[in-house]
Parts: C-alpha cells; sequence; structure tokens
C-alpha cells in the first residue's frame, strides 16, 4: 500500500502566492496616473513638479551623472522647452538612445502632452 504524502501548508501557500502575484499584469501606466485637466498650464502649476519629480536627480544644482544642465529654474526649463530639447528626449520610445529621464522609464504620455501643452501657450510661469 503506496503511503500518500500531505503538501506542507508552507510550500502550498507560497505556491498560490507566487501564482496569484505573477498572473497579474498589467504593461499601461497610463491608466494609473491621474493627471487633473488644466486648460491654462503654466511652469508653477503644473511644469515644475513634472520636472522636479522626473528631471532633478541628474539636472538638478550641481548637475550630476553627465547631465548638460541644470533644470532648477523656471527659464532654464523654459529655454530647453522653447528650443525642443527637452520634448524631443521625453518623447523618445522606451529604449531608444538619447531618451529621458536616463535609465528610467519614459514619461507617462500625459506628462509629456502637458509640457507640449505648455509649449504651445507660450510658456508661462
Amino acid at each position: 500500500m503506496r503511503k500518500t504524502r500531505k503538501m506542507n501548508p508552507y510550500k502550498s501557500f507560497i505556491i498560490l502566492a507566487t501564482l496569484a502575484l505573477t498572473s497579474c499584469a498589467n504593461e499601461s501606466t497610463s491608466d494609473l496616473i491621474d493627471i487633473p485637466l488644466v486648460e491654462n498650464v503654466t511652469y508653477t502649476n503644473s511644469i515644475k513638479e513634472i520636472i522636479d519629480s522626473n528631471c532633478l536627480g541628474c539636472h538638478g544644482n550641481p548637475t550630476t551623472n553627465s547631465a548638460p544642465m541644470s533644470l532648477n529654474t523656471y527659464s532654464s526649463v523654459k529655454e530647453f522647452v522653447q528650443n525642443d530639447k527637452i520634448i524631443e528626449r521625453i518623447s523618445k520610445e522606451q529604449g531608444q538612445p538619447g531618451m529621458m529621464p536616463l535609465g528610467g522609464n519614459r514619461l507617462p504620455q500625459p506628462f509629456i502632452d502637458l509640457i507640449i501643452k505648455w509649449k504651445q501657450q507660450g510658456l508661462q510661469e
């Protein structure tokens, strides 16, 4: 007669937890970002927070990781948005050479759209 082995309850929990955690996936972050509708985009009410949270790690004062410029003031951000350098770099697809933020994830499209809208509205402070 063959003896039946019971599975250790701890092993059962680990297996079930692993299955539950690995079976749920969502590649999209756009639905996880809550961006309020802003009619009049200004540096102070919208753009500064995006830059502070995503760019100042390298583009602070002083700069790090070989960043060529600081983006810690309205005038510096305005200058680099005016000449499209920031927009071009943040609009690159994930993994493309030159994509910013360097070594990180591409900004959510709503953030990029807000920066573009800010430029279209005249880069108000």
